[in-house]
């Protein structure tokens, strides 16, 4: 299903548009129990050697930095060649080891999906970034 035919999806740009995000406290909240929720959190950013690429294959990630801009490091899936471990079917996330990304800049208040064919290298910046995670389950 293609993704702007995700129920979920659209409920969540909806919740983004209609939401004070800034105003939630850090912590994840339930918007359709485990179909759609979102975590608020503060997170160190990295250097993009730090960094690493990461996929899932239950959710689609919506994220949107709140405090400052994020960089992220962007790569297709079916592109990536260094898988670091194995799948985590339980945190429903893979990391891999590639450097040669693409890097996007998301200004703060905006967001950026990553959908599950798409590996992301999230927190690319200086300090700390308060942000917010939508986790929202590919149909």
């Amino acid at each position: 299903m293609a993704i702007e035919n995700n129920p979920w999806y659209a409920q969540a740009l909806e919740y983004i548009r209609n939401t004070d995000l800034n105003s939630l406290e850090n912590g994840k909240h339930a918007i359709d129990g485990d179909n759609l929720f979102v975590n608020i959190v503060d997170s160190k950013m990295k250097t993009p050697e730090e960094a690493r690429l990461e996929v899932h294959d239950r959710y689609i990630d919506i994220q949107v930095p709140l405090s400052k801009a994020e960089s992220f490091g962007v790569k297709p899936r079916s592109a990536c060649t260094e898988p670091d471990g194995e799948f985590n079917a339980e945190k429903d996330i893979l990391f891999y080891k590639d450097k040669d990304w693409e890097t996007v800049t998301v200004e703060a208040g905006k967001a950026v999906t990553f959908d599950t064919d798409t590996a992301h290298a999230p927190l690319i910046g200086e300090g700390t970034v308060h942000k917010a995670i939508f986790k929202v389950k590919a149909v």
